[in-house]
């Protein structure tokens, strides 16, 4: 789905964007940690990048194709945002949100039923009218040779997506506007306090139910043995316990030549999950540095400290929007045809609020992501020193590789840094790689002592 569809129709009531933060990891995969004497013929078969890496370079060709398609996707996310807002704007200003409302109450007097006509209609509406940005996405993804999965199974995946949206969402509107009837003038912290255990219930959900609706998944221990079992090593080494029941491989060659890794879920459903496509383009040494760095996001308890980061962010968009919505209604409302704030019709403007309020806060979240992910990576430096020989390199060729097959910008846009990186740059990852060296005086790392 459309960043800034899932964004505002789901995740705009939820904390749901947190797995764009830590559960889709642009990085390398997760593998074995391993000791100087376990080298095999499988390592030996995998290492396409073992030169030593003093810098993140491409050479001329990829670079150029990094290059333009990171340009095409920061001004894809710029005019995503703003023909975001135009649809907002148009459903409001042709009342459409209006005629919906219209066509729930006549359905119903009940507030429920009327939620079931008018939310899917809204919902569907928007996602018609950005449809053509998803494609657009897409297309680009192709023609760079990321995407490699078929039209037909991407249009099952975009209605998938679309009816998982529907469901949360015509229950979260509902909900929403349940409270504003009831208490206008506090609805905005009612339901903040509704929709956070919502979103935090959803994303527990999420490894059971919504993922495997998109991805292959198998236990990592069933696939290959003998890297659960290097994992497991590591995973010690680094103080926490992941069981081998919680480390997935996921098949991703199908849709995507993208290599990843990630950490998902809270409580019973925390698991990592392994790209194939990692497994089968980086070496065991370089993948291992991934698996700490993974690790690291348990160990630094940065799921819930994300979790706890957007739900304090949620609570102030909604009062801020609650502060805001009257004279906004009081204004336009008329030419809209919305009653009030307690009128169905009125939603569509809640959104375009909260859309404003999240692409100005967007340089927040994505520095307070990448600042997680920075401690991922120091983690990684510290638990692997030691266990893997010449560390840093290894972490620095698991960057380069990372680079050369995802198509990395070494030299991307400020600006676009600025507003969506939600990872540091390659170029800075591996830079601190070569240069923490905490170690070379006598000292010991942050994390791992």
């Amino acid at each position: 789905m459309d960043r800034f569809r899932f964004a505002v129709l789901v995740g705009v009531f939820t904390v749901c964007v947190l797995p764009g933060l830590l559960g889709q990891e642009q990085l390398p995969a997760p593998l074995p940690s391993q000791l100087p004497s376990a080298a095999t013929a499988t390592d030996a078969a995998l290492t396409t990048f073992e030169k030593r890496i003093v810098a993140y370079t491409l050479p001329p060709d990829l670079y150029k194709k990094a290059h333009d398609r990171s340009r095409i996707r920061f001004h894809l996310a710029l005019i995503g945002f703003v023909y975001g807002l135009a649809v907002l704007w148009l459903i409001l200003r042709w009342k459409i949100a209006a005629k919906y409302r219209d066509w729930a109450e006549r359905s119903s007097s009940r507030r429920f039923v009327q939620s079931l006509v008018f939310s899917p209609l809204l919902l569907l509406t928007m996602a018609v009218f950005t449809l053509p940005l998803d494609i657009y996405g897409e297309v680009v993804e192709k023609r760079y040779g990321i995407s490699v999965q078929g039209w037909g199974s991407w249009s099952w995946d975009w209605i998938k997506a679309e009816l998982i949206a529907l469901v949360i969402g015509t229950i979260l509107i509902w909900l929403l506007y349940m409270v504003i009837h009831r208490n206008p003038r506090r609805a905005w912290f009612y339901f903040w306090l509704m929709a956070v255990p919502i979103g935090v219930f959803i994303f527990f959900l999420g490894p059971w139910v919504i993922d495997p609706m998109f991805h292959k998944f198998e236990p990592l221990q069933q696939k290959d043995s003998a890297l659960t079992a290097s994992l497991e090593q590591m995973v010690q080494r680094a103080g926490e316990s992941i069981p081998p029941e919680r480390m997935f491989w996921m098949g991703a060659g199908e849709k995507t030549t993208g290599l990843n890794a990630y950490v998902t879920g809270i409580g019973a459903s925390k698991r990592m999950v392994v790209y194939d496509t990692t497994i089968a383009k980086m070496n065991n040494r370089q993948i291992v540095y991934v698996a700490a760095h993974e690790t690291g996001h348990y160990v630094l308890h940065h799921i819930p400290k994300g979790l706890a980061f957007f739900a304090v962010l949620l609570l102030l968009f909604f009062y801020l929007v609650h502060r805001l919505i009257g004279w906004v209604l009081t204004r336009w409302g008329t030419a809209w045809g919305v009653r009030g704030l307690d009128d169905w019709a009125s939603l569509p403007a809640l959104l375009f609020l909260l859309s404003l309020l999240f692409f100005v806060t967007n340089p927040v979240a994505s520095a307070f992501s990448r600042y997680l992910e920075h401690q991922a990576d120091q983690f990684g430096l510290e638990v692997t020193h030691g266990l893997t020989p010449d560390s840093a390199q290894v972490a620095a060729q698991a960057f380069q590789v990372l680079g050369e097959v995802d198509l990395a910008d070494p030299d991307p846009n400020p600006l676009s840094v600025f507003l969506y990186y939600d990872h540091p740059t390659i170029s800075d990852r591996v830079n601190f790689c070569l240069t923490y060296r905490p170690w070379e005086h006598g000292g010991e790392g942050e994390f791992v002592k």
